[in-house]
């Protein structure tokens, strides 16, 4: 009897699970040790300890922009020129890069600029324009100035706008206070849930992502919701962990879709985008 027809063969009988455990054991190992690689690699070469940057994989990007194409209601092929567009800003990087080599908080950002999911960020303000963007969670203050990037381009041609950036922290946003991207930003340092009910204009633009515990994500849903737009777009940083927005798209009558983006050789596995319109 050849190998294929013993192979077969012994598929049929209780030792299938023995005879296939060396091939399951060496596709498992070769996963392994290529994360194992990737993680050594990260932990030598990158400063990060949260909110990890990094590259997406072309079809990741790929996806990203069909999304966008969806939510917006715009050509595919727009939503990547608009892609293209804030990666080869290149005073946009260089402003980051500066920044983030006098800050004193260098220690624990790293060097190269890459932007993963929040170039979707982008594409959907230039996409949709809004006049008023809140976003909860700055942390360094990339998302903001990404967000606020869009906004420039976007009153360039004549459709001005501003974000309203939220967080508890008084160190959040350093990257955010250097003109022109500070011109557009309004930093507000407090709770998200007082500040949001402070707003005193309606919001085109809602993005979550300060703290991702299911309770707080919803709390800042229900917060935000008389204060939307018409035609207001949500989003969610959190959408890999809770069904918090698309419980709330379901109860508000509204459209959902999720994202989940895939880094380039990175350890982690990467977050995603929640939208609901």
């Amino acid at each position: 009897m050849d190998r294929i027809k013993l192979r077969r063969a012994i598929a049929r009988t209780r030792l299938a699970p023995v005879a296939a455990f060396p091939k399951r054991l060496r596709a498992v190992a070769r996963y392994d040790a290529k994360v194992l690689s990737t993680s050594a690699r990260w932990l030598v070469q990158s400063r990060e300890h949260h909110n990890y940057t990094y590259d997406l994989t072309p079809l990741s990007r790929n996806h990203l922009a069909w999304l966008v194409s969806v939510v917006c209601d715009i050509p595919v092929k727009q939503v990547r020129a608009y892609l293209d567009e804030i990666e080869a800003d290149d005073n946009l990087r260089q402003h980051l890069q500066q920044a983030i080599a006098g800050a004193e908080r260098r220690g624990l950002a790293d060097k190269q600029i890459r932007y993963a999911r929040r170039i979707g960020w982008y594409a959907i303000v230039r996409a949709s324009r809004p006049k008023h963007i809140v976003e909860t969670g700055v942390d360094k203050g990339l998302g903001s100035v990404v967000l606020a990037a869009a906004l420039l381009r976007n009153a360039a041609e004549g459709h001005p706008g501003r974000v309203t950036s939220l967080d508890i922290n008084p160190e959040a946003g350093y990257l955010a206070k250097v003109a022109p991207w500070s011109e557009v930003v309004d930093l507000v340092i407090g709770d998200s849930l007082a500040s949001i009910a402070a707003l005193d204009r309606p919001v085109d633009l809602f993005l979550h992502d300060s703290d991702h515990s299911t309770v707080h994500e919803r709390r800042e849903f229900t917060a935000v919701e008389p204060k939307l737009a018409p035609g207001a777009i949500l989003l969610t940083d959190n959408v890999t962990v809770t069904n918090v927005l698309a419980e709330h798209a379901e109860r508000t009558g509204r459209k959902f879709l999720a994202y989940r983006e895939t880094p380039v050789n990175h350890w982690y596995p990467g977050d995603g985008i929640g939208v609901a319109w």
